[in-house]
């Protein structure tokens, strides 16, 4: 068997193996580092496996998401960010939340036909969609595939409000879409920014742009005239909570009018893969971390109930929330809601038919 010194450290990516996928039967393990056995680092490049849907738009059923709907092109995603949510959901794919979310991209390619189609059902009320929910709707497949700005043409032509959250400056592509909606007040950008660390960016996000470059997209988008707000998430305690004043004054000199965070959770198959990534970049501050971590949900490093479980609770949590409650009236942030516009919405003429 393989100690765990042996094993390779996979650079430019955050997953360092592949959990067990909880959903099928068999389990495969690696017993030597030589010969057959060498099945894990065989396929290091991305893979892109084309999925045809019957639906694209998803009811958000969560209370304390934000969001009342979601549309996601892609599943899995080449980021790489060790502690996404969106790991979990792969396993449903029938492949594993660790090394495989990273590298086997699930591109809904008939996304477009299936957002029309969506949005010309009978009763329709152009409630606010989300894009994305769940994986980076700008993650490096969007330059190839160009899915998201397919859907965004198709919003601006139904009038139907978005919003969107990326941490990836492709955003900038589609600029032009963005700017005539929000002329309409039919859009709201949230860009990602969890740490102005570029170390532990690289580590925690390897294949994510910059915050340097995240600062510069609510920079240009802000002067565009598009509303921009930040999620500074997910905060990691005893690795970025510290940042919560820096990160809030640079975001609101770019120009953003909203900040939101989440203490980070670690629920399903993200608990052992952000377990194994903190031991091998920060085994110094692993203990640290991680009991600061469980001291946000209870003890566990993971808590499931609503309105608990993105903030956490106890001592710790209080501060995040004090801290960054005071900063964002320091920097002017949160001042007021921004209200996308409903009323707008029509299916253009020659899509009648289609009803």
């Amino acid at each position: 068997m393989i100690s765990e010194e042996e094993k390779p450290y996979f650079k430019g990516r955050g997953a360092q193996f592949n959990p067990h996928n909880k959903f099928l039967k068999d389990v495969y393990v690696k017993e030597y580092s030589e010969g057959i056995d060498d099945w894990e680092e065989s396929d290091r490049k991305t893979s892109f496996i084309f999925e045809n849907g019957k639906t694209i738009v998803n009811k958000v059923d969560s209370p304390d998401v934000g969001m009342a709907y979601s549309l996601n092109p892609y599943q899995g995603c080449e980021h790489g960010c060790t502690y996404c949510y969106a790991r979990n959901a792969h396993q449903y794919w029938g492949y594993s939340a660790g090394l495989e979310f990273e590298r086997k991209i699930i591109v809904k390619k008939d996304a477009p036909a299936l957002f029309k189609k969506f949005l010309e059902k009978k009763g329709w009320d152009a409630t606010t969609i989300s894009l994305s929910g769940n994986t980076d709707c700008y993650q490096p497949a969007e330059r190839k595939f160009k899915l998201t700005r397919q859907l965004l043409e198709i919003a601006l032509a139904y009038k139907q409000p978005i919003g969107m959250i990326t941490k990836n400056s492709l955003i900038l592509r589609d600029r032009d879409i963005l700017q005539e909606m929000a002329k309409l007040n039919l859009c709201m950008v949230y860009v990602s920014i969890n740490s102005l660390n570029e170390d532990l960016r690289q580590v925690m996000e390897p294949r994510t742009t910059t915050a340097k470059q995240r600062l510069k997209v609510v920079e240009e988008l802000s002067k565009a005239g598009i509303p921009v707000g930040v999620m500074v998430a997910p905060l990691v305690p005893g690795l970025s909570d510290h940042e919560i004043p820096k990160i809030l004054k640079a975001v609101a000199d770019a120009g953003a009018i909203h900040a939101g965070y989440t203490v980070v959770r670690l629920n399903g198959a993200i608990g052992p893969i952000f377990e194994d990534w903190l031991h091998k970049n920060f085994p110094d501050r692993f203990e640290k971390v991680w009991h600061m971590i469980q001291s946000c949900h209870g003890g566990k490093v993971n808590d499931s109930r609503f309105g608990d479980r993105m903030r956490g609770d106890g001592n710790i949590s209080k501060m995040i929330k004090d801290n960054f409650k005071l900063h964002c009236r320091l920097n002017g942030l949160n001042v007021k809601d921004i209200m996308l516009d409903h009323s707008l919405f029509k299916v253009p003429s020659d899509q009648m038919s289609l009803f």
